[in-house]
């Protein structure tokens, strides 16, 4: 499973890094997510998924 945000669209809620805190880092200055790795170990795959779902902005990208 692989990860990413859309710097376009991630307003910096910050529920990702609240959901799944090993899987995401926030920007210090705006907030905004980025993924710590594209590629998800497979324990944190639930919880990044929550993440995804959680994000109001739709912004975190999935690929099984």
């Amino acid at each position: 499973m692989k990860v990413s945000v859309d710097g376009q669209r991630c307003q910096g809620h910050t529920l990702c890094a609240m959901i799944a805190p090993d899987s995401f880092v926030l920007n210090d200055i705006d907030g905004t997510s980025s993924p710590v790795s594209e590629v998800v170990p497979a324990d944190q795959q639930d919880a990044v998924r929550e993440a995804a779902h959680s994000c109001p902005e739709q912004a975190i990208l999935i690929e099984e």
